[in-house]
């Protein structure tokens, strides 16, 4: 059964000197680039995700009075303040430049809606508005993917979650993932939940 890979957020605001590095980010991309070779060489298709806020987007500290790594809430649903990061048609939010790129088949835009946040890859966070995604995995008849990316404790997990919660069969590339751990665990229990959810954890020579 064809898979898809999955690349969630390798954007230069995630990665090192960016407006919200994730620590060691920057060692994900080639893992990514090798991962990209694999499903390359199988003509398997390759997604890459990109936060795209608009520059009001309230989630940002700076636009809802609040200060950045502390916790308020928007619009109803807990929210973690951010510094501006991944504005839209920025170089912080482009992705990574030593990111194989024209391997990739397609790009799927998310965190739009400057009233929610969207770290999943399927939906805005208050789930009222989904990307093209799981239409476009629809499409192809994809129902195996792989995920990886950036941070692990947010957008790859609630990318993996509302994945398997849609029916897709999930492995999540642990060696291509990095968390933010606004706690230093995390990540560790981001892993811990996708995988009690039934996702599956795995390593580059399992691709």
């Amino acid at each position: 059964m064809k898979k898809a890979l999955l690349l969630v957020d390798l954007q230069h605001d995630f990665c090192l000197n960016g407006a919200l590095a994730v620590p060691d980010g920057d060692e994900v991309i080639h893992v990514a680039n090798q991962a990209i070779h694999v499903f390359h060489q199988r003509g398997w298709p390759i997604i890459a995700t990109l936060d795209w806020h608009p520059a009001n987007h309230k989630s940002f500290a700076v636009n809802s009075g609040g200060q950045i790594g502390e916790s308020g809430l928007l619009n109803g649903l807990p929210q973690i303040w951010w510094p501006v990061h991944c504005v839209q048609n920025t170089h912080g939010a482009s992705l990574h430049e030593k990111l194989e790129q024209q391997q990739i088949t397609t790009l799927i835009y998310k965190g739009q809606n400057s009233e929610t946040d969207s770290y999943s890859a399927f939906f805005d966070n208050d789930k009222r508005s989904s990307t093209q995604l799981h239409d476009w995995l629809t499409e192809q008849s994809i129902r195996q993917l792989v995920i990886m990316g950036l941070a692990t404790d947010y957008c790859v997990k609630f990318t993996v979650l509302d994945g398997l919660e849609l029916g897709y069969q999930v492995e999540v590339l642990a060696a291509g993932c990095r968390g933010v751990n606004l706690q230093p665990t995390d990540s560790e229990q981001a892993l811990t939940d996708m995988m009690e959810q039934g996702a599956k954890i795995i390593q580059l020579q399992q691709l």
